[in-house]
């Protein structure tokens, strides 16, 4: 497999990430010409309400690592407490639209990034499919067509969520961390939609850690880590952080990247270079924890004899 691959997975998190975060990649992007995912939190962004993480065990870690006011803005961190939460899709959808005419992938984040990060796991099977049904509706209000892929909020994703997507008939999903890309197995149930899993550690994960002290640290540690991949890459990164604040060091990193020899694609190409080579084995879908993120998130576990024909 070629490891000189690596998918850009845009998250978009909130009104901010949207409206400079967005304009700012579809730019740089266009000036390297190299082609992504975008994945659109479509409805209200709500995003004060997460401040209610603080007593989420490694939250206060992981925030004194990173500048949370010069990252999402005063304005966004008052967004659904003491301000209304403005509904990203109907104030940009020209600019999401936008995007995907400038030939980039586009899908689903979220329909409330918050309500879903932090109540997946308490919703009935019902309550999962009516929430998402929002985030399927207004992405076909915006872009006239139905979406085909969606990567949870925070990588909160479950039963009931996997079989929203099957329920969807989705090419795939993005909402585990793991190596490469598998059909999840959760108890005796196999899912049909496969999961491409995002495979390096997003930034926010590894900024102001000891080991890393620099930026510079950083990006050759993200190297090193798809140069002993056997699998093409997916990197996470958002559009608040490196559309934004850590700008410049991701347009070193593309840079750099394609010096290197990298290649740049939307996540659904990762999915086909796989199977181009490989049956898709089927793993078990489990929670647990990542180095430097609060709280359990979806992971790829162990890797079952059955395999499904690509």
């Amino acid at each position: 497999m070629n490891n000189k691959i690596i998918s850009l997975k845009i998250d978009v998190d909130t009104e901010r990430g949207t409206r400079i975060g967005v304009a700012n990649l579809i730019k740089l992007f266009e000036k390297y010409n190299i082609k992504t995912t975008f994945l659109y939190s479509l409805g209200p962004d709500n995003t004060g309400r997460a401040l209610k993480r603080i007593f989420r065990p490694g939250f206060l870690k992981k925030v004194s690592r990173t500048s949370v006011i010069s990252t999402y803005g005063i304005r966004t961190l008052m967004n659904g407490v003491l301000l209304p939460g403005p509904h990203i899709g109907k104030k940009h959808a020209a600019l999401m639209r936008a995007s995907k005419k400038a030939g980039h992938e586009v899908g689903i984040h979220s329909y409330d990034h918050c309500d879903w990060q932090d109540n997946l796991f308490r919703w009935p099977t019902q309550k999962v499919f009516n929430k998402f049904q929002l985030a399927l509706d207004a992405f076909k209000d915006i872009f006239n067509v139905d979406a085909f892929t969606a990567g949870t909020a925070g990588w909160q994703a479950n039963e009931n969520s996997l079989a929203a997507y099957d329920n969807a008939n989705f090419l795939y999903g993005s909402d585990s961390r793991g190596t490469y890309p598998f059909i999840p197995k959760i108890g005796k149930k196999i899912f049909k939609t496969p999961q491409v899993p995002s495979t390096l550690p997003t930034l926010d994960e590894l900024i102001g850690r000891p080991e890393y002290p620099t930026m510079e640290k950083i990006t050759k540690h993200l190297f090193h880590l798809c140069e002993q991949n056997n699998h093409p890459n997916v990197f996470t990164i958002h559009a608040e952080l490196e559309g934004i604040v850590y700008f410049n060091w991701l347009e070193n990193f593309i840079a750099t990247a394609l010096e290197k020899g990298y290649q740049f694609m939307p996540t659904e190409k990762i999915l086909n270079h796989y199977v181009a080579e490989n049956n898709l084995p089927v793993c078990e879908f489990v929670q647990g924890e990542v180095d430097g993120r609060s709280g359990k998130l979806a992971l790829q576990g162990e890797t079952f004899k059955e395999s499904i024909p690509a």
